[in-house]
């Protein structure tokens, strides 16, 4: 059996025990990420082309992912009864993250799969219904102003609940003996 569902559990619990630390890094990844993130559609507004949507991808991929790693070394000593830490949290999180990814890729498969579902439940159904299938897999071609307003609000509620998820996998696996220390029934 797989240690997955383990770390999942101890992530969850203590995203429940120290959730005001941790949702509070997340927000305020998730409001610096808005920037790049709406600027990265903005640049792209009138273009139909397909390879600028999946530019425009690329960008996003790459700016979630410096958040993430971001949120990863801020909550890094949460799990051991510590504080957020933003000073040096970009060098940490990749560390951490690095560490994790060959220590116990399974685990942060799953985490990743565990928090991209729950994103896309927060942010597709949203977005489908205000910018229609269409734009959300192609290019923008021109929305409307309150539907890419709409479909932005619910990718960054989707950035700010499950970056601190994710964070707390990474942080687990890669420091593996806290792992143990988290009691089981909780």
């Amino acid at each position: 059996m797989s240690p997955a569902p383990g770390v999942l559990r101890s992530a969850l619990h203590l995203l429940r025990r120290h959730w005001r630390a941790a949702y509070l890094a997340s927000l305020a990844a998730t409001l610096v990420n808005t920037v790049p993130d709406v600027l990265r559609q903005v640049l792209v507004w009138d273009d139909p082309r397909v390879a600028a949507a999946v530019a425009v991808d690329v960008v996003g991929f790459g700016t979630a992912l410096v958040a993430q790693l971001w949120v990863t070394g801020a909550v890094a000593g949460l799990p051991d009864g510590g504080g957020l830490t933003p000073a040096g949290a970009l060098r940490r999180g990749a560390g951490l993250a690095w560490t994790a990814v060959r220590r116990a890729p399974g685990s942060v498969a799953a985490g990743v799969v565990c928090g991209g579902a729950v994103s896309a439940l927060l942010t597709v159904p949203a977005s489908v219904a205000a910018l229609g299938w269409h734009r959300v897999l192609g290019p923008l071609d021109s929305p409307d102003p309150g539907a890419f307003a709409v479909a932005t609000a619910s990718d960054l509620v989707a950035s700010a609940v499950t970056l601190p998820f994710l964070a707390l996998v990474l942080v687990l696996v890669a420091g593996g003996r806290r792992l143990a220390r988290t009691p089981a029934g909780q």
